[in-house]
C-alpha cells in the first residue's frame, strides 16, 4: 500500500500542515484585499505569503545562502525541508525521487531577472535546484498540467512507486503570484472582487494564493503494518476531454471519466466527504457539480478549500489532499466557506464543520485544456 510518509504546508495561515488545518478547522481564511499591489492598476482578492517570515525562516536552514533562491524556490525547500523533519529518509539517497508540480515556476522573471541566470526561468531548472539542496542526484520529474498539476503529480508518484523506481517519492507543489499571472485571470475576468463562493448562487470568480505544500509518500514493507490512522493513497485518474483551452466540458465528462475510473474499486458508501476543485467560476462549478451527480454522488457531502487560500494552482492539489487528510484523521469533514445557497447542479454542498466516522475522500481537481483528474485517499484501520 502506498501511503503517506509526512506532508508540510507555507501558507499564509502557516508554515506546518497542522497549523494551517486548524486555522481552517476555526473557519479562519487567508484571504485579503489587496490594492495597488505588483504594479497592477485594478484591486484583487488573494492570499500572498509573508515574504519577511519566509525569508526569515527559510535563512536560518542550513546552506540556504548557498546560492540566489527566489520566492518559489525558497517556499519549495522549505516546505521540503519540514515535511522531512519528522521522517528518517535521507533525501540524498539514490532510493528518493523528487516530483515538482507548478503551473507558473519563476514566470515573474520574464519581465525582470536581473539577478538570475537565464535559465532560472525554466521549470526544470527550480526542480533541480531544489533536488540539489537536498543532494539529491536523481533527476527531478516535473509536472506542470495546469491546474490539476499537484494531483497529477501524486498519481506520478504512485505510478513510480508502484514501478518500483523509487522507495520514497517527495511531491512538491509551489506557487507565487505575480503581475503576469494575476493581469492573465483579470484579462478572463475570472477573479472576484470579493472573498471567493464555491458552488454558490452568486459566486463571481476566483481568488488566487500563495503555498508550497509537501507530500512525501512510500510503499509500506510487506511485512510491516502500516500505522493505525495512516493515510492510504487508494486509486488515481486523470483524463482530458480537450474541451476547449479554457472552458470545461458543460458536461463534465472529463471529470465524469476521471471520477468513475478512480472509483472503479471503491464502495461508494464508505465516502466521507468530496474535496472539489470549486473555484467558485460560473462555468467550473457548474461542470464540477454535473459530473458529481451523474456519478451518482449526489448525496455525499461536498467542500472547497478555495475560500480559505484561494486557487494555488500548482500547489492546490498537494494543498488540498493534505487538509483533507488531517480532516479524516480527525472523523470531520469541513464547510465550504463562502457557500451560502446552492448555484449549481444538485450536490451537497457542506456548510458547518461536521462529523464523520467514514474512512474515504474523493479528491477532484479541474484546469484549463480540459484537464481533469480525481484521486482517493482513505484512513488505515478505520
Amino acid at each position: 500500500m502506498i501511503h503517506i510518509l509526512g506532508t508540510n504546508i507555507i501558507s499564509s495561515l502557516g508554515f506546518t500542515s497542522f497549523e494551517n488545518f486548524q486555522t481552517v478547522k476555526d473557519g479562519k481564511i487567508a484571504l485579503q484585499y489587496y490594492e495597488q499591489m505588483l504594479g497592477l492598476p485594478e484591486p484583487f482578492v488573494a492570499s500572498l505569503l509573508d515574504e519577511e517570515k519566509l525569508n526569515a525562516t527559510f535563512f536560518q536552514l542550513p546552506y540556504s545562502g548557498k546560492i540566489p533562491y527566489t520566492k518559489l524556490e525558497r517556499a519549495a525547500i522549505l516546505s521540503v525541508y519540514n515535511a522531512l523533519s519528522n521522517t528518517n529518509i535521507d533525501p540524498a539517497n539514490d532510493n528518493v525521487l523528487f516530483v515538482f508540480s507548478t503551473t507558473k515556476g519563476n514566470v515573474e522573471l520574464l519581465e525582470k531577472n536581473e539577478h538570475y541566470e537565464a535559465e532560472r526561468i525554466y521549470l526544470w531548472r527550480s526542480a533541480q535546484l531544489i533536488a540539489d539542496y537536498f543532494k539529491n542526484k536523481n533527476q527531478p520529474l516535473v509536472v506542470s498540467n495546469a491546474c490539476i498539476s499537484g494531483v497529477s503529480a501524486q498519481i506520478t508518484a504512485a505510478r513510480c512507486l508502484t514501478a518500483h523506481r523509487a522507495k520514497y517519492v517527495i511531491v512538491v507543489g509551489a506557487e507565487v503570484l505575480s503581475k503576469f499571472i494575476i493581469s492573465g485571470f483579470q484579462s478572463f475576468k475570472a477573479l472576484s472582487e470579493m472573498v471567493c463562493k464555491p458552488f454558490d448562487k452568486n459566486r463571481t470568480g476566483l481568488n488566487l494564493g500563495e503555498a508550497a505544500a509537501t507530500i512525501i509518500y512510500t510503499i509500506a514493507d510487506v511485512q510491516d503494518a502500516l500505522l493505525q490512522n495512516a493515510i492510504i493513497y487508494e486509486n488515481g485518474a486523470i483524463c482530458n476531454d480537450a474541451n476547449h483551452i479554457s472552458g470545461p466540458s458543460r458536461t463534465g465528462e472529463g471529470l465524469f471519466n476521471a471520477i468513475t475510473k478512480t472509483l472503479k474499486n471503491i464502495n461508494k458508501e464508505d465516502i466521507s466527504f468530496i474535496n472539489a476543485h470549486g473555484t467558485a467560476t460560473p462555468y467550473n462549478d457548474d461542470m464540477e457539480s454535473v459530473a458529481i451527480n451523474r456519478c451518482g454522488l449526489d448525496k455525499v457531502p461536498v467542500n472547497s478549500l478555495k475560500g480559505y487560500f484561494g486557487h494555488t494552482l500548482g500547489a492546490a492539489g498537494i494543498l488540498e489532499t493534505i487538509i483533507s487528510a488531517h480532516a479524516l484523521q480527525e472523523n470531520i469533514i469541513l464547510k465550504s466557506y463562502g457557500f451560502e445557497e446552492l448555484g449549481v447542479s444538485q450536490i451537497c454542498v457542506n456548510k458547518e464543520v461536521i462529523t464523520s466516522s467514514k474512512s474515504v475522500c474523493l479528491k477532484l481537481i479541474s484546469g484549463f485544456g480540459g484537464s481533469n483528474a480525481a484521486m482517493v485517499i482513505k484512513v488505515n484501520d478505520k
